[in-house]
């Protein structure tokens, strides 16, 4: 299934990003700033996605902290004409408890076609024609899709070791998954002219749990309850869109049986970035090098196959916030590196209606390999797994330094993890 995300949501973008202003003030002046768009974007069987999201900005008085803030709340709700939906809100302060840094996220997202397309990268066999209604192999355009809902809580917690570029971290986070067959009943039910009915066969989720790659108590999803410990080294000189600096994480993230799961697993997630100046404030070269691996117990084949909106867990790799234009879900196995590597320049700065702006073009390259294979599924395309590489460019809008609207279009260079993608969002990748 192709999806076409449609150009009145760039425009859009562009107008009300020019026309957001202070919002709030205070007896000492100006204290609040925000940005805010709406969510449009439109797919042939989903259907339109509308509804809104907002960044909301406490600078201090007389905007004293900007473009730093002390806390910043995000909101989002977006919903479809055909029952995709997502309800969130994200709040990230210093000053909420001394000297720790609080970030805290409540999610709710269902989507009746999440895409699925097997473990262990090239081992699963992805053949095209197979959501090709025009050819003779075609079986289904939802053959490589599932049902999926899900309810994330997270809290996490940073506060300094004594250097102030150096902190600790704590956090927990609660899962709650259901995956299924997508309903197919449902989606035909939409839908006027019988011709465009889609037909009832099984897709590639029904074929996993007949053949036992995915086990059957964990077939339709399950909840993780998971803790996570590490250390983060920071020294870039802004967070939005660093000119120079590091950004380096590396934790221990663990869910144990005494906190209620049903699949105890261990593993490890380390995260390397670096901001390279090439001219001050105006081109820098900036890449991301990331390792996740179990290093005991088996985590769920659904913790492997969810996709937060940030990289923090065994999601799988492809997509907006890991591969661009690499398909969603492409690459998931037990342990994997990811690599993305991009020049940023920032061609125009301007003022418009007292609002600083800049825009910012930003080629790339991702590649990403397995490295610890799920072990239920065997080598069904006869196809070894190798890298996984995309490129593309990204155009960023900033307003106020720190809401930034990102167009990123990539391309898959290898036919087997799709063609190509469109995603339009907020902020830069990392």
């Amino acid at each position: 299934m192709k999806r076409h995300t449609l150009v009145i949501s760039f425009l859009m973008i562009i107008s009300l990003t020019l026309t957001s202003s202070v919002f709030s003030q205070d007896n000492s002046g100006k204290r609040w700033k925000m940005g805010g768009v709406p969510a449009i974007a439109y797919d042939s069987d989903m259907g339109f996605r509308y509804g809104a999201l907002a960044n909301f900005y406490d600078h201090g008085p007389d905007l004293e902290l900007y473009p730093a803030y002390r806390h910043s709340l995000y909101v989002e709700w977006s919903h479809t004409t055909k029952g995709n939906d997502i309800k969130q809100m994200k709040y990230d302060s210093e000053y909420l408890i001394p000297k720790v840094r609080v970030t805290a996220l409540a999610r709710l997202e269902t989507e009746q076609a999440m895409d699925f397309y097997g473990f262990n990268g090239y081992e699963s066999l992805y053949d095209a024609a197979f959501t090709d209604i025009a050819s003779d192999e075609y079986k289904t355009r939802m053959y490589y899709r599932m049902n999926f809902r899900s309810l994330r809580l997270k809290a996490d917690f940073q506060g300094e070791l004594g250097f102030k570029k150096l902190r600790w971290y704590a956090g927990f986070a609660h899962y709650n998954l259901k995956m299924g067959s997508v309903d197919i009943a449902g989606i035909n039910e939409k839908k006027e002219d019988e011709a465009d009915h889609l037909p009832e066969v099984p897709g590639l989720y029904d074929e996993y749990v007949r053949d036992g790659y995915i086990p059957a108590e964990q077939a339709e999803g399950g909840y993780t309850n998971s803790l996570k410990f590490g250390l983060v080294a920071d020294t870039r000189d802004k967070e939005a869109n660093p000119n120079k600096g590091i950004w380096a994480e590396a934790f221990v993230v663990t869910a144990p049986g005494f906190i209620g799961n049903k699949s105890p697993y261990t593993g490890v997630i380390v995260t390397y970035r670096q901001y390279l100046p090439i001219i001050h404030n105006k081109l820098t070269f900036a890449y991301r090098l990331n390792y996740q691996s179990t290093i005991s117990g088996s985590i769920p084949w659904y913790m492997m196959v969810y996709k937060p909106d940030t990289y923090v867990s065994w999601n799988g790799l492809g997509g907006s916030k890991t591969l661009r234009g690499i398909m969603r879900n492409r690459v998931v196995g037990e342990g994997a590196v990811l690599g993305n590597f991009e020049i940023r320049w920032k061609f125009a700065n301007f003022k418009v209606g007292g609002q600083n702006l800049y825009l910012a073009l930003s080629p790339f390259v991702d590649a990403a390999k397995i490295t610890k294979k799920y072990a239920l599924q065997p080598d069904i395309s006869g196809d070894a797994d190798g890298i996984h590489m995309s490129y593309g460019a990204g155009l960023h809008i900033a307003l106020n330094e720190n809401f930034i609207v990102a167009v990123d279009y990539g391309m898959a260079a290898d036919k087997r993890d799709g063609t190509s993608g469109l995603y339009i969002g907020l902020d830069f990748l990392f």
